[in-house]
C-alpha cells in the first residue's frame, strides 16, 4: 500500500498545472469535434473515420506506455515539455493530410485523440506532478480540481468548434477553415509549454528506481486489467464518433453539436467536485461504481430514441454522471501504490485503458453503419456496467490512507 505524502511541495506548481490542464482541455474540446467533420469533409465514411481513431488511441497508448516507464528516471518537467512539443508538430502536420495513410501515420504518432479529457501521453505525468504536490487528505479534491479546470477548458473549446461554420459564413473555404483550427490547435501546444516551463524541476520521487513497478504491481496490473475492459466499452461512443451520430443519426449541424459538447462539458465539469465531496462520505470504489451504472442506462436509452431532443436530454444526464469517477479513480491509484510507483502506475493504468478504447472506434464505425446505427451506445452501456460491478467485488475492501482512518 501507499505511503502518505511525507513533504508537500509549493502550491504554486498547482497553479501552472492547472493552467496548462485548462490549456490542453481548450484544444482538445474543438479537436474531438472537427476531427470526424474535417474527415468526412475531405470525403471519409464512417468506417474509415473509425479507423483514423483506433490509430490515433493506439499510438497515444505506445507512448505513454514508454513515457510511464522512463519518467521515473528523468525530469517531469523536460517530459510534460517536449509533450507539449508533440502538440504543436501535431497541429501543424494534420492539415497537410489527406490520403488515408499520412492520415492514419499523423493519427498514430501525434496527440489528437477523438476523445478529451483522462488520457493521452501527458496525462501520467501530470498525475504524478499532482500527487507529489498534497497531502493524502487533499489528493481527492486536487485531482477533483484539476478534472473541473480540463472539464470546463474542454466545454469551452466544445464552443470554438463551431468557428468553421463562421469562417464559411464570412466566404473562407470549409477545408481552409478546419486546417485553421488545427494550426490553433498547434498555437495553443506552444502556451503549454510556456506554461510547464514555470513548474520546478521534478525527479519522479527518487533518483534511482530498480524497477518502475514494486510492491504494488499486483494491485496495479488487476486495476489496469478492470480499467480495460471500461475502456473498451468507452472505445465505442469516443466523443467524435458520438458527434457522427448525431451528425448521420439526426443531421445534427456542427454548430449545434459545438453547443451541445459545450454543455456536456459543463455537466461533466461541475460533477467533479461533486464526486470529492461525494468520496469522502461514501469511499472513491463505491463512488465509482455507484455514478456509473446510472449513466450507462441513460445511454442506453438515448440509443433508442426516436427524437433528437430526447436524444440529447438523457446524453446530458448521462454527462452529469458518467465523468464522476475520473478523480475518484486517478486518486484511487496514486492512493493504493507507494510515491515511487506512482508515474508507472499512472502509465500501467492508463496505457491498457487507451490500448483497449482503441479497439473499439474501428468496430464503432462498422455498427454506425450497420440499420441500428444505436448498437455501439447500447454495447457501451452493458459492458461498463459489467466493468462496474467487476470493480466493486475486486476492490471494495482496498481501502485508500484516508478511508482506513
Amino acid at each position: 500500500m501507499a505511503a502518505g505524502n511525507i513533504a508537500v511541495t509549493d502550491r504554486s506548481e498547482l497553479k501552472w498545472l492547472y493552467t496548462a490542464r485548462g490549456v490542453r482541455g481548450f484544444g482538445d474540446g474543438f479537436a474531438v469535434i472537427i476531427l470526424p467533420a474535417y474527415l468526412s469533409a475531405i470525403g471519409f465514411n464512417p468506417i474509415e473515420i473509425g479507423i483514423v481513431a483506433t490509430a490515433a488511441l493506439l499510438g497515444s497508448s505506445l507512448l505513454t506506455l514508454a513515457v510511464g516507464f522512463v519518467a521515473p528516471r528523468h525530469d517531469l518537467r523536460a517530459m510534460m515539455i517536449a509533450g507539449a512539443g508533440l502538440m504543436v508538430a501535431t497541429g501543424i502536420v494534420f492539415p497537410q493530410a489527406e490520403h488515408i495513410a499520412f492520415v492514419l501515420l499523423v493519427a498514430f504518432v501525434g496527440t489528437i485523440n477523438p476523445q478529451s479529457g483522462d488520457s493521452g501521453v501527458l496525462v501520467p505525468l501530470e498525475h504524478a506532478m499532482l500527487a507529489r504536490s498534497v497531502t493524502d487528505a487533499e489528493r481527492t479534491r486536487a485531482f477533483a480540481r484539476y478534472s473541473l479546470t480540463g472539464a470546463l477548458a474542454t466545454a469551452a473549446g466544445s464552443l470554438a468548434a463551431a468557428t468553421p461554420d463562421l469562417l464559411v459564413a464570412m466566404g473562407f473555404g470549409r477545408i481552409a477553415s478546419f486546417q485553421a483550427m488545427f494550426y490553433g490547435y498547434a498555437v495553443l501546444g506552444v502556451v503549454g509549454a510556456l506554461l510547464y516551463r514555470q513548474l520546478p524541476r521534478a525527479q519522479a520521487e527518487q533518483k534511482v528506481v530498480s524497477t518502475p513497478l514494486g510492491p504494488s504491481r499486483w494491485t496495479v496490473y488487476k486495476l489496469a486489467a478492470l480499467f480495460s475492459l471500461d475502456s473498451f466499452a468507452g472505445g465505442l461512443v469516443v466523443q467524435s464518433l458520438l458527434a457522427l451520430w448525431l451528425f448521420e443519426r439526426f443531421d445534427l449541424s456542427l454548430s449545434a453539436a459545438s453547443l451541445f459538447f459545450f454543455w456536456t462539458g459543463v455537466f461533466t465539469a461541475f460533477s467533479y467536485p461533486v464526486a470529492a465531496w461525494l468520496s469522502g462520505r461514501i469511499g472513491l470504489i463505491n463512488t465509482m461504481v455507484f455514478t456509473h451504472i446510472p449513466s450507462s442506462l441513460f445511454l442506453i436509452l438515448a440509443a433508442f430514441s426516436p427524437d433528437l431532443i430526447v436524444a440529447l436530454g438523457l446524453l446530458l444526464v448521462r454527462s452529469a454522471l458518467s465523468q464522476m469517477d475520473v478523480p475518484a479513480r486517478s486518486s484511487y491509484v496514486m492512493a493504493v501504490v507507494t510515491p515511487a510507483e506512482r508515474t508507472a502506475a499512472a502509465s500501467v493504468t492508463a496505457v491498457p485503458r487507451s490500448l483497449a478504447s482503441s479497439l473499439g472506434p474501428a468496430l464503432a464505425g462498422v455498427l454506425l453503419a450497420t440499420p441500428f446505427s444505436g448498437l455501439p451506445l447500447v454495447m457501451c452501456g452493458a459492458l461498463k456496467i459489467v466493468y462496474d460491478l467487476a470493480l466493486l467485488a475486486s476492490f471494495r475492501h482496498v481501502k485508500p490512507p484516508e478511508e482506513r482512518i
